[in-house]
């Protein structure tokens, strides 16, 4: 449930090489001879997600997640209708990106999240995102693998995903990727390319001012990634090979269509409440804990709300300086002591310094007020474990596993429930995910071993089952 950063360029280019396969491989697996039906692009999607899922650090926090969702959804139902079941999903990194893939995912980077200065501008991005989706750049770039080298396009759309995705070094490298491709039909792919995102531009334009927002939040997103420069401004790749290509002639074009509006779109409030204080949780957990203090330290007081000071008092406990993250928490209740969101965070803390009575109170008080919040549930769970109450903290671990299924911590912590309330078969079972999840395979098959040794129920051999497949398909994933 915590978010770890890590690397995650393995990724982008085995899940790319896997959907840009030779055409021959293709066809002899799930794509059709000529085009991609809707069915296959699901599959895609569903193979893409996996590979994304086990190599990228993904936020389990639904307070987040659920906030990313409700904001891509308002998009989907402002658009005609989506060949798509549009899932959405939050990465931990602190890159100013969002991307897209067949089969409606869609993926929104904390870095993008925590840069933004309103609703409007994440969703600008959200919508031009979805806009890919129901075009089918993807799948059109697929079916035309027959007339663009495979190699090219495999190295072209890899070297541009790892220049994006890292420092200097990766993106050198994706550079030299990209440009040992057959130049002809790398200028091909690119230029098919640069029309996807004018498309995506216009008809994800079209569905943000559907949904009621600032149409002024596209350009403005984009002037952000210009003055970020989307990726490190020491990498030296040529402009034209971003993913996102061309901004800043796109910014023109998406000024001069906005000016035609009708000037009551553009008067349009956003309320950035939930953004603001899920903005305060991203820097105070995911950002440099240094860097997040400075930010905190140069805000006048006078300038607080109750989540600045649950942001500050979560670095200052992250810094192990306990006495003035108690303050600050203190601060936040007597501010706002009835925003669960407020009160969860204070919960968290208590029990992360051992203060069970206190870490109770809150947790309960902010899961009474928001019964969905995955993460207030897990830190109950673990208490209710801690005083031995086994059954409570199973069933509600077992409901937090609902939520995040995927989740290494979650599973972890729900073996270790079962484990000491005497189910051998259960806490093996879920220790065995968490190792799974955590891409330890050795330690994921010796759980399995252990799982199965003491099993003795039917039920017990369809979850074994159940285990054995999940394994196989991770296992099976391109590495």
């Amino acid at each position: 449930m915590r978010n770890r950063l890590y690397t995650f360029l393995p990724a982008f280019f085995a899940a790319l090489t896997m959907l840009l396969a030779p055409a021959g491989v293709a066809r002899s697996g799930i794509l059709g001879p000529d085009k991609l039906t809707i069915r296959d692009e699901n599959k895609l999607g569903a193979q893409f997600d996996q590979i994304i899922r086990s190599q990228m650090p993904m936020v389990g926090d639904t307070y987040i997640t659920g906030y990313v969702d409700k904001l891509v959804q308002n998009v989907v139902k402002a658009k005609r209708p989506m060949p798509f079941f549009v899932r959405s999903a939050v990465v931990a990194n602190p890159i100013l990106n969002a991307f897209a893939i067949p089969g409606g995912y869609i993926y929104v980077f904390t870095g993008l999240i925590q840069e933004v200065t309103s609703e409007s501008q994440l969703v600008g991005v959200i919508a031009h995102e979805l806009a890919h989706v129901s075009q089918r750049h993807v799948a059109q770039r697929i079916e035309k693998q027959k007339k663009i080298g495979m190699l090219s396009m495999v190295g072209t759309v890899a070297g541009l995903f790892l220049g994006i995705a890292g420092g200097k070094g990766s993106a050198k490298m994706g550079q030299a990727i990209a440009m040992g491709s057959s130049g002809m039909a790398t200028a091909a792919m690119l230029s098919y390319s640069q029309a996807d995102e004018q498309e995506a531009d216009h008809v994800g334009m079209n569905s943000l001012v559907g949904a009621g927002y600032n149409p002024m939040g596209m350009p403005e997103t984009f002037e952000i990634m210009m003055k970020n420069r989307w990726f490190d401004s020491g990498s030296q790749m040529p402009s034209y090979l971003s993913t996102h290509p061309g901004l800043a002639d796109r910014i023109i074009y998406l000024k001069d269509r906005i000016k035609r509006m009708p000037a009551t779109f553009t008067e349009r409030k956003d309320d950035n409440t939930t953004l603001n204080k899920i903005q305060c949780l991203i820097r105070s957990k995911m950002s440099p804990a240094t860097n997040a203090k400075a930010y905190w330290e140069s805000k006048p007081a006078n300038e607080f709300k109750a989540m600045d000071y649950i942001g500050k008092g979560i670095v200052l406990e992250r810094l192990k300086d306990r006495d003035d993250a108690t303050k600050c928490f203190a601060k936040a209740l007597e501010m706002d002591g009835e925003d669960p969101l407020v009160c969860r965070e204070v919960g968290i803390f208590y029990f992360t310094i051992g203060k069970q009575n206190e870490a109770f109170k809150y947790l309960q008080k902010a899961l009474i007020k928001n019964r969905h919040d995955a993460l207030g549930l897990f830190y109950l769970a673990k208490l209710q474990m801690q005083i031995k109450d086994y059954g409570r903290a199973s069933a509600n671990m077992r409901t937090v596993m609902e939520m995040v299924p995927q989740d290494a911590e979650v599973h972890q912590n729900m073996g270790m429930i079962l484990g000491e309330s005497g189910d051998a078969f259960g806490g093996n079972l879920h220790l065995a995910y968490a190792a799974l999840y955590s891409g330890n395979m050795r330690k994921a098959n010796y759980h399995r071993g252990k799982a199965a040794a003491v099993s003795k129920t039917g039920k017990q051999q369809d979850e074994l089952q159940a285990l054995d497949q999940a394994i196989k398909a991770r296992q099976s994933l391109p590495r």
